[in-house]
């Protein structure tokens, strides 16, 4: 079977596990946890982390205009 999560098209995803980077992140977009775009737990990019439901992931992609663009997703079940 073939491993999605190292797969070079995959962007990098990184729990975010400081309550203190969370509130952070949340302070700079203005929102409330729940209001972040979802990722499901089972997804196969989370494959080689420990995020669990209520955890926010940091994804750093390639981007043209601007080297790297991170976002950030909620897991769900």
């Amino acid at each position: 079977m073939v491993d999605v999560s190292q797969h070079n098209l995959v962007p990098e995803h990184t729990v975010l596990d400081e309550p203190e980077r969370v509130e952070e992140v949340l302070e700079e977009y203005n929102v409330e946890k729940t209001n972040l775009p979802k990722i499901k737990r089972k997804d196969p990019a989370l494959r080689d982390t420990d995020a669990e439901v209520g955890d926010v992931i940091e994804i750093v992609r390639d981007s043209r205009t601007t080297d790297q663009a991170v976002v950030y997703r909620l897991v769900v079940e």
